[in-house]
């Protein structure tokens, strides 16, 4: 009881920043009510592609009906793993951030200027993968407004953890333990992790070499491009970079620009962009590039990243 209560305590603790953040914050929340619903929805539908995966491996294929306990408890474990967690969190406020491109300069969701420009490439190659990240990336927009997450897009080391979770829940028996393999076998045979969305825009912009600082322009390059060429350029974590582009991070972003090579005119225009009502401090020209890199390793964000 004294556990319980110790927990409970550390509970009651949090609901006051929560509640707190909640009603000092306008629709742009990274807990807005609609970012919280894409996470929920997401992680229930990676849970149910590994019960459909289970059921394919029992040889019950055409039965897609889950038992709503075990799916639930399925759903907790996977809640549970802070850096899946956060990528999802991540992905909602990316499309979040796309969405409100879109409305504020007419940015097409799919199709970016950068992205359009590279598919018209003379080099077959880079076009060959620019076509492949517009199809990645209009599947992306059509499982956003449907709150999924394919496995398949998953980075590999977040893959490996849903698979943990698949393992846990399959329980310790023998036979339940071989039909979890089996699961993950098909898992992985049909996973590359190349071809996902966010591999294929790593991929594209490592390709572009000292041309990459174009992707750095996020009205140029839309959102999915100018975040994997921020986290690339700045030495971060692409879901960091993510949270980089929110209100009350105004700092990182700011450091993040400045860490990936920007001049200081540059970045302003990219605070143009996406806020336009904030302002770089006094002598932010004076600090260089090393510096911002050296603070944004010093930075303790919260985990899972």
């Amino acid at each position: 009881m004294r556990d319980e209560l110790s927990e409970g305590d550390a509970q009651i603790g949090t609901y006051g920043p929560i509640l707190r953040h909640l009603l000092t914050n306008d629709e742009h929340s990274v807990f807005s009510d609609e970012i919280i619903a894409r996470v929920r929805g997401m992680i229930a539908d990676i849970a149910r592609q590994l019960l459909d995966e289970l059921t394919t491996a029992a040889d019950q294929g055409g039965e897609r009906a889950h038992d709503a306990v075990a799916q639930n408890a399925l759903v907790a474990s996977l809640t549970a793993h802070p850096s899946l967690l956060a990528h999802c969190h991540a992905l909602a406020l990316e499309w979040h951030l796309t969405e409100r491109l879109q409305a504020r300069l007419a940015l097409d969701p799919v199709l970016s200027p950068l992205l359009q420009a590279l598919i018209a490439s003379t080099e077959a190659l880079t076009a060959t993968h620019a076509m492949a990240l517009l199809a990645a990336q209009a599947r992306f927009a059509q499982q956003q407004r449907r709150m999924q997450l394919p496995l398949i897009e998953l980075p590999g080391d977040l893959l490996h953890a849903t698979l943990v979770s698949l393992r846990a829940f399959g329980g310790e028996g023998a036979a339940q333990q071989e039909l979890c393999a089996k699961a993950e076998r098909a898992i992985r045979a049909s996973y590359d992790e190349g071809r996902s969305r966010l591999g294929l825009a790593s991929r594209l912009i490592a390709a572009m070499g000292g041309g990459a600082t174009a992707a750095l322009s996020v009205g140029h390059a839309g959102a999915a491009m100018f975040l994997t060429a921020l986290a690339l350029a700045s030495g971060q974590d692409r879901d960091l970079a993510v949270l980089a582009t929110c209100e009350g991070q105004f700092a990182r972003l700011a450091l993040s620009l400045r860490a990936a090579g920007l001049k200081p005119q540059a970045i302003e225009e990219q605070f143009m962009a996406l806020y336009p009502d904030v302002t770089l401090p006094d002598n932010f020209d004076q600090l260089g590039a090393d510096r911002a890199a050296a603070l944004l390793a010093r930075s303790t964000p919260y985990p899972g990243f």
